[in-house]
């Protein structure tokens, strides 16, 4: 999405009010689409990651507890993941205004962060609290998602003095966590009921509902994201009828 916007953006014309004005919509846009999905994708790494994992690599040697040993991994990815998703497209909004070097500023500043945080977290912590080095590895997933912060913070602060506010609503970060949180609340469910099951069924069943119900309480929420979503897939399906 940051990639789609940035030539639109890049065309934008007009007197720096009405520059900031359009980049101001179509960024505040793009923030809510990209949170959409990105809410529940943190929410299943962080609640369904062994589902995940199982489906994907658990196979031959692979087994149940090298997969909860990714779901740990995946788990600490979710610290910055929409942090780092939502910095791209506040990045693309500075190329547009053909600035480059202010997101570089503050990219150093997240690559220094994740490498120090990185080997406080993944080095030096899991020995301080008395747990295998191994598990230091979520460490650096977990260090990198706070330098993400650390970068976004930064960019949104920078760019809406030059273009006014932008960012999402409190109301809407509420409402997207609240349903993956119902999601996963679901999918739990089924998976103490039906385990233990083969890899695939089980995360057919699992996602398959995590991903219903997310979407179900979005679109019973109002939120407009939701209903495009769930218009283009009845679109596509009426296509192929």
């Amino acid at each position: 999405m940051s990639a789609a916007e940035l030539p639109a953006m890049s065309q934008t014309l007009g007197t720096t009010d009405e520059i900031a004005a359009i980049l101001r919509g179509r960024l505040n846009d793009g923030l809510h689409r990209i949170a959409f999905f990105i809410v529940p994708s943190s929410m299943a790494f962080l609640a369904l990651g062994d589902v995940i994992a199982a489906v994907l690599y658990q196979t031959g040697k692979f087994n149940h507890s090298d997969a909860n040993f990714v779901w740990v991994i995946l788990a600490g990815s979710t610290v910055g993941l929409l942090a780092s998703t939502l910095g791209r497209l506040y990045s693309s909004t500075y190329y547009a205004l053909r600035d480059t070097r202010t997101p570089l500023r503050f990219a150093i500043v997240r690559v220094t962060l994740t490498t120090v945080l990185g080997y406080l977290c993944a080095i030096q912590l899991p020995p301080a609290i008395g747990i295998d080095l191994k598990w230091g590895v979520a460490g650096l997933t977990a260090s990198a998602g706070v330098a993400g912060w650390v970068e976004f913070t930064l960019l949104r602060r920078t760019l809406n003095r030059r273009i006014g506010h932008t960012g999402l609503p409190g109301v809407l970060v509420v409402k997207l966590w609240l349903s993956a949180g119902a999601g996963a609340a679901v999918a739990w469910i089924l998976k103490l009921l039906i385990s233990p099951l083969h890899p695939v069924p089980l995360a057919i069943i699992v996602l398959g509902a995590y991903g219903i119900t997310y979407f179900a309480v979005t679109s019973a929420l109002g939120l407009p994201e939701a209903r495009v979503a769930i218009a283009r897939v009845l679109g596509r399906r009426r296509l192929k009828q």
